[in-house]
């Protein structure tokens, strides 16, 4: 698993100050894709866990949330660095360009941004948006928190 850059985050999960890996290698190519240069895979830095370790140590206390763009295409590597995350304190998030991700990914995780980015429906700060952010646990959908009035 490649990650192209990390950063911290304050949009992408309301109310959590989070880290932010964006990952390589997406197969789904959106029509009308922001970050087009994240398709070629093993684009970036290797996310290797002594890399992904230091940065979680250096902002623990500090952040409170894990969020990956992508990467569930690399599902053993994500449940490894999502699990870990939680044994740091973490919360954990994934943006997905898929309707459902693998359950047992899933389980991981507390939040989740599923569907694919369509320019006519806007993304989850829209009214129309076709994408869900959703916490896991109770499914509920949580657009409104994006929504600014």
């Amino acid at each position: 698993m490649h990650y192209y850059d990390f950063n911290v985050v304050l949009q992408e999960v309301p109310g959590e100050l989070s880290l932010c890996f964006t990952i390589s290698g997406c197969p789904l190519q959106c029509d009308g894709c922001h970050s087009p240069f994240l398709w070629k895979k093993g684009s970036g830095k290797k996310l290797t866990q002594q890399v992904y370790g230091a940065i979680l140590e250096q902002y623990r206390g500090l952040a409170s949330c894990v969020v990956f763009m992508g990467g569930e295409w690399h599902k053993k590597e994500l449940i490894a660095h999502l699990k870990y995350a939680k044994t740091k304190g973490f919360k954990t998030c994934l943006y997905t360009g898929e309707e459902h991700v693998d359950v047992r990914i899933l389980e991981q995780l507390t939040w989740i941004k599923t569907g694919k980015w369509d320019k006519k429906y806007g993304g989850l700060d829209s009214k129309t948006t076709n994408q869900k952010f959703k916490n896991v646990k109770s499914n509920a959908i949580l657009n409104h928190l994006f929504i600014h009035n």
